[in-house]
This record gives structure tokens, sequence and C-alpha cells, in this order.
């Protein structure tokens, strides 16, 4: 069975996330929040629908929110993912 994605799943991949691959999160932010001028970005939070971005545009603050092209059907789904979209943005570029 899928480890569901509850606050504290969502608290983890957002924390790897910022703390070892903050450069995807801003390409995350950039090819699919509509936000081509973001300078920084944080995970703030994951469910099946999509995340939720803490980006830095022109200097100010904005919330973005990413939907996924599918409802994850939990945490290892949000990992394939993730490493999907990134795979998809970096072949855009």
């Amino acid at each position: 069975m899928a480890e569901p994605i509850t606050p504290a799943v969502s608290d983890r991949i957002c924390k790897h996330m910022n703390d070892d691959h903050a450069e995807a999160v801003l390409l995350y932010a950039t090819a699919y929040g509509d936000q081509p001028t973001a300078t920084a970005a944080v995970m703030e939070s994951v469910d099946p629908n999509g995340m939720t971005l803490a980006v830095t545009v022109d200097g100010a603050p904005t919330t973005v929110r990413v939907p996924f092209d599918h409802t994850l059907e939990g945490a290892e789904d949000a990992h394939h993912t993730l490493v999907a979209m990134l795979k998809q943005a970096k072949a855009r570029a």
C-alpha cells in the first residue's frame, strides 16, 4: 500500500527538496509556475494535486501553486513525478 501524503510526509519531501535540490525547486517555479523571472523558490507543501512554492519574483515574495498532471497515489509517486517533471523542464530549457 502506498504511503499517503500526510502533512508529515509533505514536510519531509519539502525539507529534502529545499536542502538537496534547491535548483530543481526554482526550475519548477520557472517552468511550471509561470514565473520565468523567479530568482529563488522554496517548496512549502506537497499534496496529491500539486505543490505550493514560495517564490521571489523581481525582489518580491509570491506564492505559486504548481499542479501535477495526475493525482498522486503516495510518497513514491511524488518522488517519481517530481523527477519526471525535472527531466521534462530540463529538456525544454
